[in-house]
């Protein structure tokens, strides 16, 4: 992995626990091990830059994790989803949540940039359980409502999660979310059949 890569990956995993603001080059540059100069050079437009690179790459590694479970089942991929979550909680002992969440709360208007990267990671995340539905025979529609649907509750309750050190709001949105999607991918009845048949 590249010094570059190191630190968009150390960017990311320190917003999740610090916020935008608490997130300094040297917090980076220390949690990296990449060379002290190189921030600079591989990203010239400040924090700014280092930000937005790295609210892509937790955009883009969260859609990939749950991409790669939509092949067993597409409400795999909400449980994925979901799960990544809960172990994100877990394994900071409730320290940490979304890193794409913490940069958005605290984005400025003379950085637009960063809410535009923002947006980009939630709308990918959005298109990508919502394909995962419409492959298990959900309309497109519906899909589309149930995966901002997803995305909203389980952002919300990762904050409770946080708030409360425990995954009970965790656990209750995905019981809730399994019922909705299990009802919106189930078949229709098949049609009556008429005395004309």
């Amino acid at each position: 992995m590249s010094a570059k890569q190191r630190m968009v990956r150390s960017a990311a995993y320190l917003f999740r626990e610090r916020g935008y603001s608490g997130t300094g080059f040297r917090d980076v540059i220390a949690h990296s091990g990449a060379p002290r100069g190189s921030i600079y050079h591989h990203f010239p437009g400040g924090k700014v830059e280092l930000a937005v690179e790295a609210m892509r790459y937790a955009g883009d590694f969260i859609a990939a994790g749950t991409e790669s479970a939509i092949s067993e089942d597409p409400r795999a991929a909400m449980h994925a989803f979901i799960g990544w979550w809960r172990q994100v909680l877990l394994r900071s002992g409730f320290q940490a949540g979304c890193p794409i969440a913490a940069v958005t709360i605290e984005s400025h208007e003379e950085a637009p940039q960063l809410a535009e990267a923002a947006a980009a990671a939630f709308r990918r995340w959005r298109e990508t359980l919502a394909a995962g539905l419409v492959s298990g025979g959900c309309p497109p529609a519906r899909a589309a409502t149930l995966a901002t649907l997803i995305v909203s509750a389980v952002e919300g309750a990762t904050i409770l999660s946080r708030a409360a050190k425990n995954t009970d709001a965790l656990d209750a949105i995905a019981d809730e979310l399994e019922s909705l999607v299990a009802s919106a991918m189930t078949p229709p009845d098949p049609p009556e059949e008429t005395d004309e048949d």
